[in-house]
């Protein structure tokens, strides 16, 4: 905007020097020439100045620009940098990961193996338990006596009074032939003993085995009789009288029967009752 003024002046200027006659030259044209030489020089030093200060700012522009575009390599590097490390990161965690699941697969599948084995080792040890206790059982069958044998002599220290050697043949016979038809019939006797000895809990629970075990054998209602008569003893009165009527129950007509119904008119309960039922079930 100056640089134009100061054309402008200077245009108009020369325009009247032009006009102005030659012989007119007076103390004013020389100091009009002097002050448009004065603004020549100015605008000399003011374009020298500009173009100073635009060299200046181009530049700072060009080291700008040059600044601009290494933080935008630096920066485009970076971001391939990290995109190849995310790349090469997750590739790794892939790869990790399927490692760790065959890992995980085999061991499933030791695990699997494992458990078939101790199966395996389960099923032997088992057979050759019973393999042994089957040998054990023939071994002892082989030294013992003959079962009527064992059973007689029990039969006649019990009814000698010789409890501890009765208790003895009686036990031995349930441990070498527990599973014949004189075996509730040690079980009965032992109970017997028992209970002539004032140990009612065991005998009750002899009785029961008999009850339990050889319900048709003959000994199944003297049984039950003097289960009933052993929970009595052991303050365990309507379990008892349950037992008792049960017996008048299951065998009516039997010795047992009529020991059960003296027991309950001295009890004085009828023999008929509600806990008749609880005990047959």
């Amino acid at each position: 905007m100056r640089i134009q003024r100061y054309s402008i002046v200077i245009g108009i200027t020369g325009l009247w020097l032009t006009l102005t006659p030659a012989w007119g030259a007076s103390k004013e044209m020389i100091q009009l020439q002097t002050q448009v030489q004065a603004l020549q020089d100015q605008m000399t030093q003011m374009r020298q100045s500009f173009d100073e200060r635009m060299g200046i700012m181009k530049n700072l522009m060009d080291q700008n620009t040059d600044s601009m575009n290494k933080a935008v390599t630096a920066i485009t590097n970076l971001q391939t940098t990290l995109q190849k490390q995310q790349s090469d990161s997750g590739a790794h965690v892939d790869q990790l990961s399927g490692q760790i699941q065959a890992l995980n697969d085999t061991m499933d599948e030791l695990k699997a193996r494992l458990a078939k084995v101790s199966k395996q080792l389960e099923d032997m040890q088992s057979a050759q338990q019973n393999l042994a206790a089957q040998q054990s059982q023939q071994q002892q069958q082989a030294q013992a006596p003959p079962p009527d044998v064992l059973y007689n002599n029990g039969l006649r220290d019990y009814n000698a009074g010789k409890n501890d050697l009765a208790t003895q043949e009686f036990s031995d016979y349930i441990k070498y032939y527990p599973n014949t038809d004189l075996t509730g019939n040690s079980y009965f006797y032992l109970a017997e003993i028992q209970y002539r000895q004032g140990n009612y809990q065991q005998a009750a629970k002899n009785y029961d085995q008999v009850m339990q075990d050889f319900p048709s054998g003959n000994k199944a209602a003297a049984a039950q009789l003097k289960k009933g008569f052993a929970l009595i003893e052991l303050g365990q009165k309507e379990d008892g009288i349950s037992e008792l009527r049960h017996v008048v129950q299951r065998y009516p007509r039997s010795n047992e029967a009529t020991q059960a119904r003296d027991r309950l008119r001295k009890l004085g309960v009828p023999v008929a009752g509600t806990t008749s039922h609880r005990a047959a079930q």
